[in-house]
């Protein structure tokens, strides 16, 4: 989501010292609880077992539900957090608390409901300003933080990030993001705008972190078209120590349909990432096109035999081989037969009555009112 006013950049070398001190191995108990369910997953197929919608304009003790970007499972509580895209333009920059229930193996009307919404402050404890970050990811450390992503604002020069908060909601460390990634005031290098750090997931046992450019930095390629696809970076995090692990491309399909009337707005891009190991993840991506709508694919990728290009300032001007990560499709939704709206998230469920594991997706409503809020629920086939 856009805002309104511009917004100087925020980041200091003293906050980003005291926040790099938080990340200690101590901080991150072996015995902690993953975020998944138990054993590796394997998916091979998605089956729908039902959604729930909300109206745009719903509200929820005093602010306005939508925007909902990402989404993640605590298996400790079966609650899910929820985190909005609202940049604090229509009220603070916050996270949702939901119960989902699928006790039944099913979703059905009234088993989504709110159960609390907390604010995101910065590390001195108060509030995001307007258009001090674009919120779009969520993810749960073993200790029980929170990871949430920024985007950050191209043309505001603020960059993106990705923060640790506690359950408060306030800020207390970040993991580092490339100085590549950081937003240049002739737009030669760093993100682009509202394609920057769209995703974040944990992988089942809690070591890794990952999250990912929605479409290719400035100084990569070019942004995904009709024609072609984009390369996003998507990168891997010790989520013991905070150190960037790896980077590595995942190149997103071309976006889907011809926008009308021609030359209308269209993009495609990486929207979410759901850790199924240390080198595979569900990626969900996410097409638009003015006149046709929304194509929502979720994908199964593969970092193994891909080139870590960590240290490569622009793929464009990199001479050397670059191997991709490979990816194939495991759901292109419009074959479900069901209007779909900007889906962005995803998270896992519990368990579900038949043995099988579930899958939650969420979209973002950009809080207009010709769009809604849709959570979508699936089973799991495991191979």
């Amino acid at each position: 989501m856009r805002g309104s006013r511009p917004v100087t950049r925020l980041r200091t070398a003293a906050t980003a010292l005291a926040l790099a001190a938080v990340f200690t191995p101590a901080a991150l108990p072996a015995s902690a609880t993953a975020t998944a369910p138990a054993g590796r997953p394997d998916p091979t197929g998605l089956e729908l077992i039902g959604q729930e919608i909300f109206a745009s304009g719903t509200e929820y003790r005093g602010t306005r539900v939508g925007g909902l970007s990402g989404l993640v499972r605590d298996p400790r509580t079966g609650r899910y957090l929820a985190v909005s895209d609202d940049r604090s333009s229509i009220d603070p920059a916050r996270w949702y608390t939901l119960s989902i229930d699928l006790a039944d193996g099913r979703l059905d009307e009234g088993d989504v409901r709110f159960r609390g919404v907390t604010t995101l402050r910065q590390p001195g404890g108060r509030p995001y300003p307007e258009n001090g970050l674009d919120t779009e990811g969520i993810a749960l450390l073993r200790d029980g933080r929170v990871v949430v992503t920024s985007e950050g604002d191209a043309t505001a020069l603020v960059d993106p990030f990705v923060g640790v908060f506690r359950r408060d909601g306030r800020r207390v460390a970040s993991f580092p993001v490339p100085r590549s990634f950081r937003p240049t005031a002739d737009a030669s290098s760093g993100i682009r705008n509202n394609l920057a750090l769209e995703s974040a997931g944990t992988s089942p046992d809690g070591r890794w972190l990952f999250t990912a450019t929605e479409n290719a930095l400035a100084q990569d390629g070019p942004a995904a078209s009709e024609q072609a696809g984009s390369p996003s970076r998507l990168l891997r995090y010790d989520a013991r120590t905070g150190r960037l692990d790896r980077t590595v491309v995942y190149e997103t399909e071309p976006v889907a349909a011809p926008a009308s009337p021609a030359g209308a707005f269209s993009t495609n891009g990486l929207v979410d990432v759901l850790p199924l190991g240390r080198d595979e993840v569900l990626a969900v991506e996410r097409s638009f096109s003015t006149g046709a709508g929304n194509t929502i694919k979720v994908f199964r990728a593969s970092l193994r035999g891909a080139t870590d290009v960590t240290r490569v300032p622009s793929l464009a001007g990199h001479d050397g081989p670059v191997r991709a990560v490979r990816k194939e499709l495991l759901l292109d939704l419009s074959t479900l037969g069901i209007l779909l709206d900007n889906v962005e998230g995803i998270a896992w469920g519990p368990v579900l009555p038949d043995g099988r594991r579930s899958l939650v997706l969420v979209s973002d409503d950009n809080f207009s009112g010709t769009q809604f809020t849709q959570f979508l629920a699936f089973a799991v086939d495991e191979g």
